[in-house]
């Protein structure tokens, strides 16, 4: 039935577009309307998904979907700045919480899980069988920077849940802004080992450990519009489809599991 109301939503927004214009000139193509562009600001992990949402979304509304894909904690910023924008996406609802205690955001949706995992080289040549292993001396670890990045939030909850929040720290030789960062940190040899998320891990160039789920500090990826947009409907249409089935399921192509999962019922927004 939601799925349902989403395309009727759609539909509509397509028919009021019909023969316009945008405001800069941009020709629709042929059968699909210009109706012209939202503003999403999306955590960097998000990005596969993201793109693919906002690619299908045009091709049915004529919507132009932009993208500023960063650590959740710069576009907190950025939005906090700017007061400009429609749409925000980041890692996990500790950092959408954050944008709503400042009223940049409005009530989320929830549309999949953030995993994390522990990741290192293909090969796993130093032997990491689990979390207290990063408390090893000698290894090089790459963290996520708590004040950048979903993850970066979430590790440190994991570290301090395990007790070796000061063992691991010793050893940390990058802090890394974006999801990203950390899988190159590992991939090309700087650190040697990361914790991450699924989603991100290639499985051509590394390995991964899961971490059990009542050991793990899951994220739940929330999507919101702002509550300085000036294009309310348009923007809550967009936030609708994402949180759709048919959202969700481009997500779980690109490896998040969809919201909700029996397998994390324990895990709440």
């Amino acid at each position: 039935m939601k799925s349902q109301l989403v395309l009727i939503n759609i539909a509509i927004i397509v028919i009021m577009f019909a023969g316009c214009t945008s405001p800069g000139g941009h020709e629709a193509t042929a059968g699909q309307p210009d109706a012209g562009s939202l503003y999403v600001y999306s955590g960097a992990g998000l990005k596969a998904p993201m793109l693919e949402i906002g690619k299908v979304f045009q091709n049915m509304t004529g919507t132009r979907v932009e993208f500023n894909f960063q650590g959740s904690g710069a576009l907190i910023s950025q939005m906090e700045l700017s007061r400009k924008g429609d749409v925000f996406i980041p890692g996990g609802t500790p950092d959408y919480n954050i944008a709503r205690t400042k009223n940049l955001v409005g009530e989320p949706l929830y549309v999949a899980y953030h995993i994390p995992v522990i990741a290192m080289k293909k090969g796993n040549p130093k032997n990491i069988t689990s979390m207290n292993d990063l408390a090893r001396s000698g290894l090089r670890i790459a963290l996520g920077d708590a004040n950048a990045t979903a993850i970066g939030k979430s590790t440190v909850k994991l570290l301090a849940r395990q007790g070796i929040t000061e063992a691991v720290e010793k050893n940390v030789v990058v802090r890394g802004a974006t999801n990203q960062e950390l899988v190159t940190a590992v991939v090309m040899g700087t650190a040697d080992a990361t914790i991450t998320t699924l989603d991100i891990i290639k499985p051509d160039t590394m390995d991964f450990i899961p971490i059990p789920v009542e050991d793990n500090h899951i994220l739940i990826i929330p999507i919101g519009i702002t509550t300085f947009t000036d294009q309310e409907a348009l923007a809550r249409t967009f936030v609708d489809f994402a949180a759709s089935d048919e959202g969700k399921a481009i997500f779980v192509r690109h490896g998040f599991p969809s919201y909700p999962d029996p397998a994390y019922a324990g895990v709440t927004p």
